[in-house]
């Protein structure tokens, strides 16, 4: 796995036949919640009754759906983010607050996380965790609009998000909002799932998100709705290549990105332009 300086997309398109490029077309008045097209407001709505349904069981499904790698993920990514001891740092659509904990200890007591999310109960199922952890006391929770964040201008010295900006009704806002609130050199970190690099490989995720992980959702949760909405919304998202574009489109600088696992997660970084981040050590 390498690191690289993501180059602007290439001209072309997949083959019409693939399902991730046929809402790209639709009108610009729906959004995509799954492979569903909806009106822009009723997409909040959708999402928040998906994650109130898969509350309870979202750590667990997380780990057994992903044989516990998204753990692994979490840490590699929160450790690119360049986090410091006494950062002010921002988790957007925190969820039960995985990235938040991974974070806090390297703030320490000097430091601050914010675990921001829209949802109530993904916040409220992860505060025991938060409250066991001795790293705990460094987090606050706030539940707020992604796109709306409430917070001034310049804010953070970092903003981390992990698997949750495929749920925004419109991402590039989002975006846009982490790029306020962070200060001039602050880091944006994105935790993004992906599509994997080899076509064999390819073919077998697709077969496992497609046809056995909405069974196992039915055998987790009690409905295999959630995980065909997850699987789906994963093939939908722009590829590390037309992120990169977005994020420099949006006023990011040094913007890179590193496959993860054959490229199944991707984590893309960028910088605010403004004064220079000190060297790490």
């Amino acid at each position: 796995m390498t690191e690289k300086d993501a180059p602007a997309p290439s001209p072309g398109a997949e083959p019409k036949s693939d399902p991730a490029q046929q809402p790209r077309q639709e009108p610009d008045d729906t959004v995509a919640f799954g492979f569903r097209r909806v009106r822009p407001e009723e997409k909040a709505s959708l999402v928040s009754d998906h994650f109130d349904r898969v509350a309870s069981t979202y750590d667990l499904g997380n780990t057994l759906l992903s044989l516990g790698i998204h753990h692994l993920w979490k840490r590699v990514a929160v450790r690119m983010t360049g986090i410091r001891e006494g950062d002010k740092v921002l988790d957007v659509c925190g969820g039960t607050g995985d990235l938040a904990l991974l974070a806090a200890k390297r703030v320490g007591t000097s430091g601050r996380v914010v675990l921001y999310d829209f949802n109530r109960r993904m916040m409220e199922k992860g505060v025991p965790k938060i409250t066991r952890s001795p790293w705990g006391g460094s987090i606050s929770l706030v539940q707020g609009d992604a796109e709306r964040i409430a917070g001034r201008e310049g804010a953070f010295d970092a903003a981390m998000v992990g698997f949750g900006v495929r749920n925004l009704t419109r991402m590039e806002q989002g975006f846009r909002e982490m790029h306020r609130v962070l200060r001039p050199g602050g880091r944006l970190m994105c935790l993004e799932f992906s599509r994997p690099t080899s076509a064999w490989f390819r073919a077998l995720y697709d077969a496992y998100s497609f046809s056995l992980m909405p069974v196992l959702s039915r055998l987790i949760v009690g409905t295999r709705n959630p995980y065909s909405y997850l699987a789906e919304s994963i093939r939908l998202f722009p590829s590390p290549d037309e992120l990169s574009a977005l994020l420099r489109g949006i006023g990011f600088r040094d913007v890179a990105y590193r496959r993860l696992t054959n490229g199944i997660a991707a984590v893309h970084l960028a910088v605010k332009p403004g004064e220079e981040t000190q060297e790490e050590s």
